[in-house]
């Protein structure tokens, strides 16, 4: 923990698990959380737009929801086996099932919605 950290009381903010072919079984299909993943790419305009929500989201449900990230430079066959063709992609999943996919950029509310009506209920 940094100095400021210490100073404000607070803890670092959770970051976005980052996902590859190798880890997405274990982290997503296998978890005992429902999983967030946002498919980016470095040269999409919108997903760096999308990556503030994220942030937030990650920070907000931490401990109830786990939020990836997956490259699709870094993680073509997750993408191959999922059908994500176009960045952002972000795909819910609630007990190793896929319960949503949201293609393209959509606000922090649109987001939240389907965590707290799809998710967490």
């Amino acid at each position: 923990m940094g100095w400021l950290s210490n100073l404000l009381g607070g803890k670092p903010a959770p970051m976005p698990l980052r996902l590859d072919d190798s880890n997405f079984q274990q982290e997503v299909l296998r978890s005992d959380r429902p999983v967030l993943v946002d498919f980016w790419s470095s040269t999409c305009a919108p997903c760096r737009q999308l990556e503030a929500v994220i942030l937030n989201l990650a920070k907000d449900f931490d401990g109830k929801v786990k939020v990836c990230e997956a490259n699709i430079e870094t993680a073509p066959r997750i993408c191959s086996q999922l059908g994500v063709q176009s960045t952002p992609t972000v795909v819910y999943f609630k007990s190793g099932a896929e319960v949503e996919r949201v293609i393209g950029f959509r606000g922090s509310l649109y987001h939240r919605d389907i965590i707290e009506n799809e998710l967490l209920k």
